[in-house]
C-alpha cells in the first residue's frame, strides 16, 4: 500500500485541475499554484534548467501564459489519467487548448504530465513532456486563423 489513499490522489488530482482552469481562464497562476509545495520543482523541457520554488515556477508561468499568443490558451481538457497510489504519481494527458481564433476552428497540442504527490493537496513535481515543434505549429497555425478571421 502507498502512502496515500487513491481516494486522496484522486481528490488532489482534481482540486489540481479546477484551480488550473480557474487560473487560466482569470490570467493569473495564483490559484494553480498553491497546490504546489514551496520547494516544488517544475521541469519545462523549453527551459534550460528545473524551476525550483513555487514562487519561481508562478513567476515563470505568470510571464509566459500573458505573453501573445499564450495568453489564449486557456483550456486544458484532460484526455486521460492514471493514479499511482504506491508512487503518489499521476500520469496525465492535458489537451492545451487555444480560444476560438474567430472561425470556430480547433487549435490544440498535448502533453503528457507527470505529477508527483506530497500530501495535504501539494504537489511536489511537475514534469510536462511534449514535442516543442508541434506546440510551435500549433501555435502559428492559431495566428494565422486568427488573423485570417479578423480581416
Amino acid at each position: 500500500m502507498g502512502r496515500f489513499s487513491r481516494d486522496e490522489l484522486e481528490a488532489a488530482f482534481q482540486a489540481y485541475l479546477a484551480a488550473s482552469a480557474k487560473s487560466a481562464l482569470a490570467g493569473d497562476w495564483t490559484a494553480w499554484a498553491e497546490h504546489l509545495t514551496e520547494d516544488a520543482t517544475w521541469f519545462e523541457h523549453q527551459l534550460p534548467t528545473p524551476v525550483v520554488g513555487r514562487a519561481a515556477i508562478l513567476g515563470i508561468l505568470n510571464k509566459a501564459m500573458t505573453t501573445p499568443p499564450m495568453d489564449h490558451m486557456k483550456y486544458f481538457p484532460i484526455e486521460w489519467y492514471v493514479l499511482d497510489e504506491e508512487r503518489g504519481w499521476v500520469v496525465c494527458a492535458i489537451w492545451n487548448r487555444m480560444d476560438d481564433p474567430g472561425d470556430g476552428s480547433l487549435h490544440q497540442e498535448y502533453n503528457i504530465t507527470l505529477l508527483k504527490y506530497a500530501g495535504d493537496g501539494k504537489w511536489s513535481y511537475q514534469e510536462d513532456i511534449y514535442n516543442p515543434k508541434r506546440f510551435e505549429e500549433m501555435l502559428a497555425n492559431w495566428v494565422k486563423a486568427r488573423d485570417a478571421a479578423a480581416r
